[in-house]
């Protein structure tokens, strides 16, 4: 499946919208009490919410994993595909009052309009880690997700496109959105129905970590994905053109480590001067740090450059690095006092920052 972009399908949710509202009003009124409030006319819709519930998206030039899945890896494409969430909210705007925020199940509900051109932001409500900004307009509104500080990572290989180091980050939850431009409502009875399908905002990346060679000595793993999108724009999935690095703990396996991580996804995407051979002029570069602490204490630390993997990947996909050999100075070495169950990674551990 080949997604034409975030903005593509946040403007066709929209042009629904406006559809519907336009034929609905068409409708005719019956002669009731209108002093009595279950027959009075009102301007309210009833919000019918959808979900695509996809982990990544193929675009041009990358691999379409979705017909090309390996079977090593052990599990299937769509064990990925992201749950429903829990909860839904709605924020309206109108440009005669204030946004207003109404919060619902997660398959939508009733939400009451002003008269005039409406517009609706829609997202779920049940995230942990993501920060909303700017909600007074459909222009700035974003989400970002909370600052994560991790004391051994020294930055990027590249640093970032600014030249300083980027802002570490915890992986946002799953996020889905969607926008409804110029709604005009009109007075009925009972509440109009009106359609939304919620796409992604954020996308899995599938990291594999292979170990060639001095496996059976690896304890813990986690790792840093550096020059991912710091955030997205809630009214058309546009990302932001801030860089900032997800950092992220990895399980370990028989062949080395893996991690399904969440991520907003490329920066600056989608764009009029984005390509997917990265030709854009931007110098955009993607590195992955990977970190193993062995079962005697000691923390080795890998760099690999995944440029041409990210490039292809915008919007989620699979990062695969390898080559590591632990050998057995640095794995049979050391006093042998280390718990993993107890100390974990220690003096290392990652701190989150409330924002």
């Amino acid at each position: 499946m080949r997604r034409q972009g975030t903005f593509t399908r946040f403007k066709h949710t929209a042009l629904l919208a406006a559809i519907a509202a336009l034929s609905l009003c068409s409708c005719e009124h019956k002669e009731l009490c209108e002093d009595h409030e279950p027959h009075a006319l009102r301007n309210r819709v009833e919000i019918v919410a959808g979900y695509e519930q996809r982990w990544e998206y193929h675009t041009e030039g990358g691999t379409d994993w979705e017909a090309a899945w390996p079977g090593e890896f052990g599990f299937s494409y769509g064990s990925l595909n992201p749950a429903l969430p829990k909860g839904l909210r709605t924020v309206v705007y109108n440009e005669n009052d204030i946004p207003r925020t109404y919060n619902m199940d997660v398959h939508g509900g009733g939400v009451p309009l002003a008269d005039g051109s409406n517009d609706m932001l829609l997202y779920n409500n049940d995230t942990e880690y993501i920060v909303f900004n700017d909600l007074n307009s459909t222009a700035t509104a974003t989400a970002t997700t909370r600052t994560r500080t991790r004391p051994s990572y020294k930055g990027s290989m590249f640093g970032s496109s600014d030249g300083t180091d980027e802002v570490t980050v915890t992986p946002p939850d799953m996020l889905y959105g969607a926008s409804v431009t110029g709604y005009v409502p009109c007075k009925t009875i009972d509440p109009m129905p009106l359609k939304v399908l919620l796409t992604p905002l954020t996308y899995t990346y599938y990291v594999r970590i292979e170990v060639e060679k001095g496996q059976e000595y690896v304890a813990l793993a986690r790792g840093a994905l550096a020059g991912m999108a710091r955030g997205v724009y809630l009214t058309d999935g546009s990302t932001t053109d801030e860089s900032a690095t997800v950092i992220f703990d990895a399980e370990v396996t028989g062949f080395g480590a893996e991690a399904s991580v969440l991520s907003f996804g490329a920066p600056g995407w989608p764009n009029s001067h984005y390509r997917s051979d990265g030709g854009n002029g931007s110098g955009r570069r993607y590195a992955l740090n990977v970190e193993i602490r062995l079962r005697n204490g000691k923390v080795l630390s890998f760099d690999y450059d995944v440029t041409d993997q990210l490039l292809h990947q915008p919007h989620g996909g699979v990062i695969r690095v390898g080559g590591i050999e632990i050998s057995d100075d640095d794995g049979k070495g050391g006093s042998g006092g280390f718990d993993v169950d107890v100390d974990g990674w220690g003096d290392y551990e990652d701190i989150p920052i409330d924002m």
